[in-house]
């Protein structure tokens, strides 16, 4: 997309869009000025909404499900994302539950992250602030407006919520919900806002002066597009290609409840496991019966030649590329000499996102945690477990394998930055420096930092 700057005109979509992010600065300002009881009684207010109009919420999706068929017939559209999409009692309900779990976090703003003594009576502190103005751009997942918005307005930050079209009536209809839920609050209503059309992404990822933050949630052809055009800092991750190396002092029972787990559980989320890798030790006991086990969950596999030559080739197709997120019921086999090649197909063909280890040997899953260079790396436990609310953040924005900033599931510590306070009696930088200059004392209370 060309990223020429656009005048915008008062009827123009870069004007709407424009004026969205204003109004959203603005309130961000008002939002990073309220105490925590005051954000905490929006994020109740936000559920209490959601919980009273869970049948307009459903009514909604239903109009989206009915329309996604036609994208679906048509290619537009994956059964991974299609899966995503849609909305049950039960699901309304956990939205209103999310809000709740964020709502009862700890405050992450005014948190003292370092205190020094730069000098008697000029004293330097370290404390946790709000990024500003959110921008996330996300496809079919409804819950990601509910999970966004209550961590966006928890940490402080106003957000721009941006929905694909296969999500537009269920988003529009939440955020209608939850703004008037807002107007009775201290939180300004403008602090969250909807933004539709594929026109608008390219308008929002012009206004770097506005938004401080791009969080993609989606596919890594999204990602991809979003980091490629736009100047705004991005958080995000392209692909989940998340591993399980079964190790060769495996419980053998443990690794077939885990695998299937982290296969079947939810195939369309970005921490399904991908790829196992079985050591070559204990392949030809272990892999015929996870292999039958799979396939009577209905995976599909696929696998290396010496993964075929044991099951025989009819019964798993050979793998076209180690580096896939298939998204859906199928899974990828393959036997390696040991952990360090393990280690190093992880390394190769991963995306950093979640790796996990099965074994009995205390050693080879320490080696196995320490050497992994991805966000999150696991012992006897299945990717899954790679959530923000699993992890006990409330919800998560998103997951990151970036490793600056904020890295695996971003929470509310992930959506703010810090800054300086400095409080002093009159000193200036003169008295520090010259042949009578003052010592910094540069001393940490206990406790500090």
């Amino acid at each position: 997309m060309s990223t020429v700057p656009h005048t915008p005109t008062e009827a123009s979509p870069f004007a709407e869009v424009r004026l969205a992010a204003e109004a959203a600065r603005t309130a961000a300002r008002v939002l990073a000025a309220l105490t925590e009881q005051q954000r905490n009684a929006a994020l109740e207010a936000m559920a209490v909404a959601i919980e009273r109009n869970a049948a307009a919420i459903l009514e909604a999706n239903a109009e989206d499900l009915r329309l996604a068929q036609s994208l679906l017939a048509s290619g537009e559209l994956s059964e991974a994302t299609h899966s995503r999409l849609a909305l049950t009692p039960h699901k309304v309900t956990e939205m209103a539950a999310q809000v709740r779990a964020v709502a009862e976090l700890p405050d992450p703003l005014g948190r003292q992250l370092d205190a020094i003594e730069l000098d008697s009576r000029l004293d330097l502190e370290k404390l946790s602030v709000p990024l500003g103005v959110l921008a996330i751009i996300f496809e079919a997942r409804p819950d990601a407006v509910t999970q966004i918005s209550a961590l966006a307005l928890k940490s402080g930050n106003a957000v721009l919520l941006k929905a694909g079209k296969e999500v537009e009536r269920t988003a529009g209809t939440l955020v209608r919900l939850l703004r008037a839920a807002l107007a009775g609050t201290a939180v300004p209503p403008e602090a969250l806002a909807l933004l539709t059309g594929r026109e608008q992404v390219h308008h929002l990822l012009q206004l770097s002066s506005l938004v401080d933050l791009v969080i993609p949630r989606g596919s890594k052809a999204l990602v991809e597009f979003v980091q490629a055009n736009t100047r705004i800092p991005v958080l995000g991750h392209s692909e989940g290609v998340c591993h399980i190396f079964v190790d060769r002092s495996a419980n053998h029972e443990l690794a077939l409840r885990v695998v299937d787990d982290a296969k079947t559980d939810y195939p369309a989320a970005c921490n399904a496991v991908e790829t196992i890798l079985l050591d070559r030790e204990i392949a030809p006991a272990l892999l015929p019966p996870l292999a039958a086990h799979l396939r009577s969950r209905g995976v599909h596999l696929v696998g290396d030649g010496e993964t075929r030559s044991l099951l025989g080739n009819a019964a798993v197709d050979p793998v076209a590329d180690w580096h896939t997120e298939y998204g859906d019921l199928t899974l990828a086999l393959r036997i390696v000499a040991d952990l360090d090649e393990a280690i190093a197909h992880i390394h190769q063909f991963g995306s950093a996102h979640t790796d996990a280890i099965l074994t009995e040997d205390a050693a080879h899953a320490a080696r196995f945690l320490r050497e992994v260079d991805s966000a999150s790396v696991f012992h006897n436990a299945s990717t899954r477990f790679a959530d923000g609310f699993r992890y006990g953040l409330g919800a998560e924005v998103g997951v990151s394998t970036a490793r600056l900033h904020a890295r695996g599931p971003v929470g509310l510590e992930g959506l703010t930055t810090y800054k300086y306070i400095l409080r002093g009696a009159g000193q200036v930088a003169g008295d520090y420096r010259g042949p009578n200059a003052r010592p910094f004392t540069h001393r940490r209370p206990a406790g500090a930092g």
